[in-house]
């Protein structure tokens, strides 16, 4: 078990990769804690895994709700050794249509929310002085722009420019801080993608998703499991010498 005796916290973690990676976690050894905006999801996700589960709510747009939950996390299991910063949201829209509302709510959950869990949870890693991994989540939209997706895809090149410095800065405390960038993922998420791209690209319900699985060159989409491998890689003692790395998993889509 290559997680054995850590303690992990997973934010986005009552569904999709969140979830499989918190299951993924406690099959390596590590005591999990779901944290979700969903909260009656991540203690059913805890229950479901098991009694080295915990669940906590947690909106990470608010750093009162950040601040809470690293409050009874602390007071739950320790100190984190294993910081997975899996909240995010998604929406689009055509570039004359953008409007500041939705900015302002992808920037605040997928930028400024990871910004501020991993300033939280670094400085509890910082004062017990053990080292740790965290681990952020970008998307390939992060590597390239997209028509229709502008803010998603500047919120997700925030995510690698963030991970980056944030490396740079926390590795003299042995703090590894790395991305994983997914490519097209089979999860809930992707059905409400799919029907953003049938209202703004005149498709019919479920062919973008067919579309963009076909153009994976692994010959599909991924699935929440093709995640975790990286996932346990980074968070375990193999990736000391790995920082301010952002990793495909993607299925070959971009190459970089």
């Amino acid at each position: 078990m290559r997680l054995k005796d850590k303690v992990a916290l997973v934010t986005g973690g009552a569904r999709g990769i969140g979830r499989a990676i918190a299951e993924r976690y406690v099959e390596e050894g590590a005591t999990v804690v779901v944290a979700d905006l969903l909260a009656d999801e991540a203690r059913q996700t805890a229950r479901d895994i098991g009694p080295r589960a915990h669940a906590v709510g947690v909106d990470v747009g608010r750093n009162a709700s950040i601040a809470e939950m690293d409050a009874a996390v602390f007071a739950a299991v320790g100190p984190v050794d294993i910081l997975v910063n899996g909240a995010g949201i998604f929406n689009m829209a055509p570039l004359t249509e953008i409007t500041e509302a939705d900015f302002d709510r992808q920037f605040n959950i997928n930028v400024r929310g990871l910004l501020f869990t991993g300033q939280m949870i670094a400085r509890r890693m910082v004062a017990a002085g053990k080292g740790g991994k965290i681990i952020n989540f970008s998307s390939q939209a992060g590597r390239r722009g997209e028509a229709n997706v502008a803010v998603y895809c500047a919120t997700k090149a925030a995510v690698i420019s963030l991970t980056q410095s944030m490396a740079l800065e926390l590795i003299k405390h042995r703090i590894n801080v790395n991305a994983i960038a997914p490519g097209v993922i089979d999860t809930p998420m992707w059905d409400v993608v799919d029907g953003l791209f049938a209202k703004y690209e005149g498709r019919p319900i479920g062919e973008k998703k067919r579309l963009v699985g076909a153009a994976v060159p692994y010959g599909r989409m991924g699935v929440p499991a093709d995640l975790t491998g990286a996932a346990v890689f980074l968070a375990s003692d193999d990736a000391d010498y790995i920082v301010a790395q952002t990793l495909n998993v993607d299925g070959g889509n971009w190459m970089s």
